[in-house]
């Protein structure tokens, strides 16, 4: 009987230890990865090739704000027409954070909402996609 229950209490903290294991393991992977910030933009109707092109300085704008790891922006690839591809946007922001904090702080940055301010007449929609890489 002694035996038993010590395999028991033995097996019972050998799982335990294991769950807390994997689950600061888990933790310490959410808190290392990164996130990457899609913004799509869909512009005004009317509006000039050059006020489209011109538009790029928003994004050259967002390039000063700290903790930005990567930037960059671009148009619709001319890729194959199918039912689920989205072609119907003008521009796309991809910006790469090294953690939550980072985009937490670029959110808020008064680079980033000066050029909301200065840009936003430029587009009817916008939508974000905020992505926790593995």
């Amino acid at each position: 009987m002694k035996r038993r229950t010590f395999i028991q209490s033995t097996a019972g903290i050998i799982g335990t230890t294991a769950l807390a294991t994997t689950a600061s393991a888990e933790k310490k992977k959410v808190t290392k990865s990164q996130i990457v910030h899609s913004v799509y933009f869909w512009l005004k109707e009317g509006m000039t090739k050059k006020e489209i092109s011109d538009f790029a300085a928003f994004f050259e704008a967002l390039r000063a704000i700290p903790d930005v790891k990567s930037l960059k922006y671009g148009r619709p690839a001319p890729t194959n027409p199918r039912p689920v591809v989205d072609q119907s946007w003008t521009y796309n922001l991809i910006v790469v954070f090294e953690q939550m904090d980072h985009i937490n702080t670029y959110e808020n940055h008064p680079i980033h909402l000066k050029a909301i301010e200065d840009f936003s007449s430029n587009w009817t929609k916008v939508v974000v996609y905020d992505t926790l890489l593995d």
